[in-house]
């Protein structure tokens, strides 16, 4: 199964209180840190709500 690498290349300061949310439960602190996630829906719909923030990668594994 691929998984997910995502970027913060965006701050989340200043945003909607769900979007700051979905930062935080993603496990992404500071700009530039990222995370290694499973590729599956409940993923993917987080991702697309932040699209404008994160940036991501697939990795095979």
């Amino acid at each position: 199964m691929a998984k997910l690498k995502i970027t913060l290349i965006r701050s989340a300061a200043h945003r909607l209180p769900a979007q700051r949310t979905i930062v935080k439960e993603l496990g992404l602190g500071r700009v530039n840190s990222s995370v290694v996630k499973p590729d599956d829906p409940a993923i993917r719909g987080a991702v697309l709500k932040i699209a404008h923030l994160v940036s991501v990668e697939e990795v095979k594994d």
